[in-house]
């Protein structure tokens, strides 16, 4: 088992750099992807990357523009499987039981970024089923404000399409945007006061996607 409090994150493993340089390589090649405010990833210091969640390919994409190392929330469901044990090997993922409070991942979530790691964690959960930004959870804001953390809003959208693409021999457009770090301030919330900020997380993520991909948010947002 994985001691989070003993890694070393500021930087890859060399397996993880071998893994993330193959990722970047094969993805230049099948895709053509556009980022926009690279620049707004913090260089040092804990955050949270919130990302949308489309398709298994969010985590290759993303891999190619952040640069720091990166532990990833995945659902315990992967556990057992080859994703799951790739995203151990290459990712020191944190498995999470959906559904409940899972006391332990999130003991673990806090370990990695008061040790001023990077956590990735998708704030809905889950990935959508209709392509469209769903609810999203309180976890994350949970986390951000006990660590505490900066909060940096992602999305990346058009991935979700590859085998449409790939089927024609053609590259998929994918287009990632990294949205303004959100900065909450430490301490004990109550539960509403996570819900309000989680529902200002997923409309810095609507403000980032075209109407179509904005889900539940899209009215919320305009």
């Amino acid at each position: 088992m994985t001691d989070y409090s003993q890694l070393d994150y500021s930087r890859w493993t060399f397996l993880q750099q071998l893994f993330r340089g193959f990722v970047t390589v094969v993805m230049r090649v099948l895709a053509r992807v556009q980022v926009e405010g690279q620049e707004r990833i913090p260089k040092q210091g804990a955050f949270i990357l919130a990302p949308n969640h489309l398709h298994v390919l969010d985590v290759p994409v993303l891999l190619m523009f952040v640069h720091r190392r990166t532990v990833p929330f995945a659902a315990d469901k992967w556990v057992g499987h080859l994703f799951g044990w790739i995203l151990t090997t290459f990712g020191n993922a944190i498995f999470v039981a959906r559904g409940t409070p899972d006391r332990r991942a999130l003991s673990r979530a806090l370990t990695v970024l008061k040790a001023g790691g990077v956590l990735a964690l998708a704030p809905e959960g889950t990935r959508s089923r209709d392509g469209g930004l769903g609810e999203g959870h309180t976890g994350l804001a949970y986390l951000a404000t006990r660590a505490p953390a900066a909060i940096l809003p992602v999305v990346a959208y058009g991935q979700e399409r590859c085998f449409d693409y790939w089927r024609r021999l053609r590259r998929v457009p994918v287009c990632v945007r990294f949205g303004e770090i959100i900065e909450l301030p430490p301490g004990r919330w109550s539960v509403d006061d996570l819900e309000k900020q989680t529902e200002q997380i997923m409309l810095s993520l609507a403000e980032l996607l075209p109407v179509e991909y904005r889900g539940i948010y899209a009215e919320k947002n305009t």
